[in-house]
């Protein structure tokens, strides 16, 4: 069993809040071992399918009663180590962190926000309830956890997600009132992380709880401006104290009376199978209207000043500036044209294709919103929608983003490997594969047939598309 030693203060703090019986409860549960857990894609597998039998039996996953996608797993199961994962089938994740997209309750449509979204595992959850119908706004202030974002949101397959690298208020002068619900996971003092993470032990404190709360206060004041009347805004923590939580809830009613509180939810690891997690449900009562257009006012006011001191990344990429004129038309019908011969199945709306240097990027759209290259002059977008792929000195080439985001119909050509065959593994690792000298041209390479990747064939050989820094090294994949 592990061990862990508790900060007195701590446990003094939880006597408090619980009483002595329910605390010493919740205090022996860190002798207990760590939960695993991961939710299933449905952007990829169906729920009810012969493929999520086989998952289930695979991985011996157990139902999280509070979210229909989500499973609970054994240690030793390890299926972050199989190929599916790779193909994006599923997204490790603690089961009690799955309970706040369901709060939420995303629907397709609509236009989203997931303020402090990394590593990715509440975005990806709103994307495959949206269906890849709206836009979800990811974003991450840390330019290092954006990037992993990034990679999370590309793994997935989502199509419809632009990822921002922003602080709070940008996004706030930027965006008022513009989202129908935002996602708030603050960052906060990870009382709930204790049993997995030492760091999160050796970093907690009294004056530690004060300052979370303090922030999470100063987002909630951002978030608030960006949320429609009638909007709701889920806001959660993995900690338990009730400073980050309940307080933080009352606090932000009686800053804004207009926001109110539908409903709050508690998991406790001591009577639920999680490590822990509060969210809250609120709502922006559509009679705000009045306070919507001063707080819009005072973000116009705003607006411009920030947007000219927002730094252009100097990487240019997605970040950069969109191409336009001759150039850009050119890049267009050439990405058209190849997905006309190689994914005929998949087609992108030439209105809503921008290139950012030689990137090529499908820019996602909702109901209201049809993004344009102006509407995001200024912010620093690790990713902005689908990347497709690269035009360079007048070809195309295809972006691995693209191949997940694809099913196996979509393309003309296709390679389908058994997930745990030996060639499944050699073309993770980056290895050149033997196929039939009737193959021709761009591949694309199933498991199983869910896509992994890109290949392009000749002479009934495979050259490798992986990318080099996703591919396996060392032993065996499974």
């Amino acid at each position: 069993m592990p061990s862990v030693s508790l900060p007195p203060a701590y446990r003094s703090q939880m006597i408090d809040m619980l009483g002595k019986e329910e605390a010493e409860r919740l205090l022996d549960t860190y002798t207990d071992e760590r939960l695993y857990g991961l939710r299933i894609n449905t952007l990829k597998i169906a729920a009810a399918s012969s493929s999520m039998n086989a998952l289930k039996e695979q991985f011996e996953l157990k139902p999280v009663p509070w979210c229909p996608e989500g499973y609970s797993y054994s240690e030793d199961k390890r299926p972050g180590k199989h190929p599916y994962h790779a193909a994006g089938l599923y997204y490790i994740q603690e089961p009690s962190a799955m309970s706040a997209v369901c709060l939420l309750d995303p629907q397709p449509g609509e236009t989203i926000l997931d303020l402090a979204a990394a590593p990715g595992g509440k975005s990806t959850q709103i994307a495959a309830r949206m269906q890849g119908q709206g836009l979800l706004v990811s974003n991450e202030i840390h330019p290092a956890r954006a990037k992993i974002l990034s990679e999370n949101i590309e793994r997935c397959g989502i199509r419809n997600a632009l990822v921002t690298n922003a602080a709070p208020d940008d996004l706030s002068a930027r965006f008022p009132h513009a989202f129908d619900r935002i996602m708030l996971d603050a960052p906060c003092s990870g009382e709930g992380m204790f049993r997995k993470d030492e760091r999160a032990v050796e970093e907690w404190s009294p004056e530690a709880v004060e300052l979370c709360a303090a922030r999470q206060r100063d987002i909630l004041h951002e978030a608030v401006k960006m949320l429609k009347p009638g909007g709701v805004m889920a806001y959660s923590t993995c900690t338990f104290n009730r400073m980050e939580n309940e307080d933080n809830m009352r606090w932000l009613q009686q800053e804004y009376p207009f926001m109110e509180l539908v409903e709050e939810k508690r998991i406790w690891p001591h009577l639920q199978a999680g490590e822990g997690h509060y969210v809250a449900l609120l709502r922006r009562k559509p009679g705000s209207e009045a306070a919507a257009v001063q707080e819009r006012d005072e973000s116009g006011r705003n607006a411009g000043i920030r947007s000219r001191e927002a730094k252009p990344s100097r990487k240019g990429k997605s970040r950069g500036h969109a191409k336009g004129g001759s150039e850009g038309l050119q890049a267009k019908q050439t990405c058209l044209d190849w997905m006309k011969e190689n994914t005929p199945g998949f087609t992108a709306e030439p209105e809503r294709m921008t290139a950012f240097g030689e990137a090529l990027y499908l820019l996602p759209q909702s109901r209201e919103w049809l993004l344009s290259p102006e509407m995001l002059e200024g912010l620093r977008i690790p990713r902005a929608g689908l990347r497709l792929g690269v035009f360079r000195k007048g070809r195309f080439e295809p972006d691995h983003a693209l191949a997940l985001a694809l099913t196996a119909a979509d393309a003309a050509v296709s390679v389908d490997l058994k997930a745990d065959s030996p060639e499944a593994y050699a073309y993770l690792k980056g290895e050149t594969l033997t196929v039939s000298a009737e193959l021709r041209g761009w591949t694309l390479v199933t498991l199983d047939g869910y896509p992994v990747g890109f290949g392009k064939c000749s002479g009934g050989q495979l050259k490798n598309h992986y990318p080099k820094g996703l591919r396996l090294t060392g032993g065996s994949a499974v």
